[in-house]
């Protein structure tokens, strides 16, 4: 532990005080790093080719990283629980979840046909142009389908290695790996209630809201906090408190990705917009829109949003966009996330976190829901 150690303790000493949720995520590239060096090289000691076409895509991916929020959110859950001094476990904790994102990206691309991830190819897409350039035999489509799985797979697995190994040599880790056995369950109940939602044409507002906390919500901040109160060892008042928290900012935090993938820049969000305009697919925004139009009669609305028709041709998102604004879904949504945020804020502080935790939650919560961070009252 002795390398792992002076990594991570070094933002702390420099900063002079406890390590804080932006040095959390900093040490995590270079702890990532470590892993993902010991991984590859496994890979290529176990077999070249594997390494170089699979692992090798799997450890780029994990290293151009995403916005590293787990890991900020697993920092305040071991902080408000009461833990100070190494945060080695912490930090390998944060690399086993951005493993597991990546597991879940991958997959998720592969199953919506998304093209586009963090700025660059989906790795569906970057195998498929792999096979073509190599002059492969088969479809390259297939190929890369079926190659992407397997890197999703492998991606879970050097996840749950790692906290294996955490749990192992940590005094709370069996409750430790409890909460991270439970998170991959959600994960992938979400996801099957996502795709079966889209086949029977689902489009109630609760329906929608359960598939968004499923997939999304408990295993970006929920499940992030309380394996963070894990490792502290949190009491159970602490660890309720943590929960509801991320319940509510994680939920606020899809919802935010929703009116992005509706709304946003591509540019911006590294990945397309509009994907799920054109497939109808169950969002609390879609749904929340269906619902008010047919409140108002407005059947050109209701008719162009319901789900399981044909997919949309691409001239017809527009209309879908304006749909969304006319119903006043986009303004639903957007009160939505506010208040699900402020409750974020008011759970968190029933943990009894210092103000300076506090303050790092809140922006974090502003961070990931895209709203504006509210002053936090001091404890008393």
């Amino acid at each position: 532990m002795r390398e792992l150690r002076s990594a991570t303790e070094e933002p702390a000493e420099r900063a002079g005080g406890p390590l804080t949720a932006d040095a959390a995520t900093r040490a995590l590239g270079r702890v990532l790093g470590e892993v993902l060096d010991e991984r590859m090289s496994e890979a290529y000691d176990l077999d070249a080719v594997f390494a170089r076409d699979v692992a090798g895509r799997v450890s780029a991916f994990a290293r151009r990283g995403g916005k590293r929020l787990r890991t900020a959110f697993a920092w305040c859950g071991w902080r408000a629980g009461g833990g100070t001094g190494d945060a080695g476990p912490l930090l390998r904790t944060g690399v086993a979840l951005e493993l597991v994102q990546t597991c879940a990206l991958v997959h998720d691309d592969v199953m919506d046909g998304s093209h586009l991830r963090r700025g660059a190819p989906s790795m569906h897409v970057d195998l498929a142009r792999m096979h073509r350039a190599e002059g492969m035999t088969g479809g390259a489509e297939s190929f890369g389908h079926s190659a992407a799985v397997l890197a999703g797979d492998l991606a879970l697995a050097w996840a749950d290695d790692l906290m294996t190994e955490i749990a192992l040599a940590t005094p709370n880790g069996s409750r430790l790996y409890r909460e991270w056995r439970a998170m991959r369950e959600e994960m992938v109940a979400g996801q099957y209630r996502d795709l079966q939602a889209q086949a029977a044409g689902a489009s109630g507002v609760e329906e929608a809201l359960t598939i968004a906390t499923l997939k999304s919500a408990l295993y970006t901040v929920e499940r992030p906090l309380a394996l963070g109160a894990s490792l502290a060892g949190a009491d159970e008042a602490a660890t309720a408190a943590l929960r509801a928290a991320g319940r509510c900012a994680g939920l606020a935090f899809q919802l935010r990705d929703d009116l992005l993938g509706a709304f946003g820049d591509p540019a911006l969000t590294g990945k397309p917009v509009g994907d799920d305009l054109r497939a109808r697919k169950l969002t609390y925004l879609l749904a929340v829109a269906l619902e008010l139009g047919a409140a108002t009669g407005d059947e050109e609305a209701v008719a162009l949003l319901s789900p399981g028709a044909p997919a949309l041709p691409e001239r017809a998102v527009e209309g879908v966009r304006a749909a969304l604004e006319r119903t006043g879904a986009q303004d639903v949504v957007e009160a939505k996330i506010a208040e699900l945020a402020d409750s974020a804020l008011r759970h968190f502080g029933d943990t009894g976190a210092d103000d300076a935790v506090r303050q790092e939650f809140a922006a974090l919560v502003a961070r990931a829901s895209g709203t504006t961070a509210p002053q936090v009252r001091e404890a008393v």
